[in-house]
């Protein structure tokens, strides 16, 4: 094991700061009369006891309820059973997110070309109550499906909120989705109403959203109001007379009683509140539906305990409506804090536009992919020299692993002292497994720790719990933010599937990590269904991206790793996407694999580095390794709809045989 040096702390919390996390350690000292004293010890306690942990914090966290729980959860259960949370109780989530005092912020709303406007709690709950009697006006009762496909702005908050209100679900997808990608995700749910708008803006041009829309409404035929919001042109110049059951948002706010009453139906914590997506790139998006009180108390943990989030606090999160990060980004209003929709390109007009809205309303707390950071870095950003930043606090970045050489970038480039947390959960979680902790050193490259109450381990083959080593990433026992069912999965065949097959009865996450045993932290090591294996070794893809970057080879500006089976061996193979005006050559070939050797092993070293025009990322910032590895194998991948790039996967087709050009297969 290679023990931590001094120079790999990054930062450390301030001794005279007392976090919620210190409170919460504290209350239980008290009410059991232990004496924890540290965080790796109540991370502990908090998996040892599930029950009692989760009966505390429900408590502790000032979640509203109607009706209290008759206990929390049957741990004696398999957890593969997924067992029911807090049976008895009765709550409702868009209450919870609407206790905020009146008259403080609840959303600021920004973008390209647009201004910063704000919304507060009284006007948010206003507009959702007229949301809400309207859409119970239009027969949306509990269970409904209302949609939206529209862009991070204040309405989509605003229509998820009046849908929780009444028990419906809610389920939503970008504008950057093509029409397929949206209809692989919604025709399997049969929604009744959907949002959208006219149009977007985006790179610093305007995007049609009427045809793309229309398209969609076409093939979706259990849709009974279309609701279109005039957000880029005019409701005068904007034509919609061509899509069925549709009506402008205006006139449909207009149907709504003259004071309308907004009530909050009180439901079981395991109602259905989000349908998320699987990524569908190697077949149709999983449907995952997660439970309103279920992402409710998870997300309050990570919010008040792990993000030390309070009343005063403002967040950025960098996402779209497409993401499980802008479900995340929102629950940060149950704290009464509040939440920042940007609505745009982040590096348009300039790559300091997200550091001018940090300093315009003071922004706490930042959230991105880790991918803009390293784009940062590249494009040799400095906002320490050119910004105050002095209301930021904490960085969270999640998406894909941050690299190493990124987190020195944030502190030497962006701000000394704050937290930098890298976060790691995913859709079918709607939230984290590890992530940021106010009580815990930042060491370079390294999730701070394990979330409480999520019983996570690293894991060998034979499924022993290892230490400084990789492995899989899996969860022991039930957490109250696991999916209650994928729609239209009889008998949970899917779910059980796509989780416990690896390890009956364990949750394997489909992730390659490594715990260290010193520090408690983790280091994220790929997609384990794109696990490298060559030789007997297995790795994952991360560990060659910490070696090949554009911070170490500024003549790439990315890269993919990809296992491909050959003569019934595994080989590795890495794909080079080079910087402008510079040449891919047997030299640089030789430097790469050098490096790589020295800084890994000879059985790390890619048997196969190519040249490739472009790699493929999904909508929330992901490599699309296992795509890439079935292309490779000779596969066709038809399902493009979660890539922000679809047209990259073109490149892969042949290009073992054929070089760098390949063979387009469309």
């Amino acid at each position: 094991m290679k023990l931590r040096k001094d120079a790999d702390v990054l930062w450390t919390p301030r001794p005279d700061i007392r976090t919620q996390m210190d409170e919460f350690r504290c209350h239980v000292n008290k009410k059991f009369a232990v004496n924890i004293e540290n965080y790796q010890d109540l991370w502990q306690w908090s998996v040892d006891n599930t029950s009692l942990f989760w009966g505390e914090f429900w408590h502790f966290s000032g979640l509203k309820y109607s009706q209290k729980f008759e206990s929390v959860v049957d741990t004696s259960a398999p957890m593969s059973d997924i067992p029911e949370w807090f049976p008895g109780s009765r709550l409702n989530y868009a209450e919870n997110l609407l206790q905020g005092d009146d008259e403080d912020v609840a959303l600021y709303t920004a973008g390209e070309r647009r201004s910063v406007e704000t919304v507060t709690f009284r006007e948010l709950r206003k507009r959702v109550s007229i949301l809400s009697n309207v859409l119970k006006k239009k027969g949306v009762k509990k269970g409904d499906r209302v949609v939206g496909y529209i862009p991070n702005c204040s309405l989509a908050v605003e229509a998820m909120l009046a849908a929780a209100s009444l028990g419906a679900v809610w389920s939503s997808t970008s504008p950057d989705f093509g029409v397929a990608g949206v209809l692989d995700r919604f025709s399997q749910i049969k929604p009744k109403v959907i949002f959208s708008v006219d149009a977007v803006i985006y790179n610093n041009k305007i995007h049609n959203h009427l045809e793309k829309l229309t398209k969609v409404i076409e093939e979706l035929p259990e849709l009974e109001v279309v609701v279109v919001a005039p957000y880029v042109g005019n409701k005068d110049d904007i034509d919609i007379s061509g899509i069925k059951n549709s009506i402008f948002l205006p006139d449909f706010l207009a149907l709504a009683d003259p004071v309308p009453l907004l009530e909050f139906e009180q439901l079981p914590f395991n109602h259905p509140l989000f349908i998320m997506y699987s990524s569908g790139t190697t077949g149709h998006p999983k449907c995952i539906v997660h439970s309103a009180g279920g992402t409710l108390i998870q997300h309050l943990k990570e919010h008040k305990l792990h993000g030390d989030m309070k009343r005063k606090d403002i967040m950025l999160y960098y996402t779209t409506t497409g993401w499980m990060m802008w479900n995340w980004l929102v629950s940060v209003l149950a704290v009464g804090a509040s939440a920042v929709l940007y609505d745009g390109s982040p590096l348009v007009p300039s790559p300091n536009v997200l550091w001018d809205l940090i300093d315009e309303i003071s922004i706490t707390v930042l959230g991105t992919g880790a991918r803009w950071l390293e784009a940062l870095s590249e494009k040799s950003v400095t906002p320490i020299e050119t910004h105050n930043v002095a209301s930021l606090r904490a960085i969270l970045s999640t998406g894909s692993p941050l690299q190493p050489d990124t987190f020195k970038y944030v502190y030497t480039s962006i701000k000394k002292d704050l937290l930098l947390g890298s976060i790691t959960g995913g859709t079918d979680i709607i939230s984290c497994f590890a992530g940021s902790n106010p009580t815990l050193p930042v060491y370079r490259g390294e999730i701070q720790s394990r979330n409480l109450g999520m019983a996570v381990e690293s894991w060998s083959e034979e499924g022993s719990p290892v230490f400084d080593e990789s492995g899989e990433l899996v969860c022991k026992k039930a957490f109250p933010c696991m999916p209650i069912y994928f729609w239209n999965d009889e008998g949970g065949v899917k779910y059980r599937k796509a989780y416990f097959n690896k390890f009956p009865g364990v949750w394997a996450h489909g992730d390659f990590c490594q715990v260290n045993s010193l520090t408690g932290g983790i280091l994220m090591l790929g997609r384990s269904d794109g696990t490298l294996n060559p030789s007997g070794v297995r790795f994952g893809s991360a560990e060659i991206y910490n070696i090949v970057n554009p911070v170490q080879f500024p003549e790439i500006t990315d890269s993919l790793c990809v296992g491909n089976n050959h003569n019934g061996r595994e080989r590795v193979v890495l794909f080079l996407k080079m910087a402008d005006q510079q040449s891919f050559n047997d030299d640089l070939v030789r430097e790469v694999k050098k490096r790589i050797r020295e800084e890994l092993s000879a059985r790390h070293v890619p048997e196969i580095i190519l040249p490739i025009r472009d790699i493929p990322y999904t909508t929330s910032g992901k490599k699309v390794e296992v795509a890439v590895k079935r292309i490779l194998a000779g596969e066709h991948i038809a399902q493009r709809g979660s890539l922000i790039n679809p047209d990259s996967l073109d490149f892969y087709y042949g290009i073992l045989e054929n070089g760098e050009n390949g063979k387009s297969e469309k």
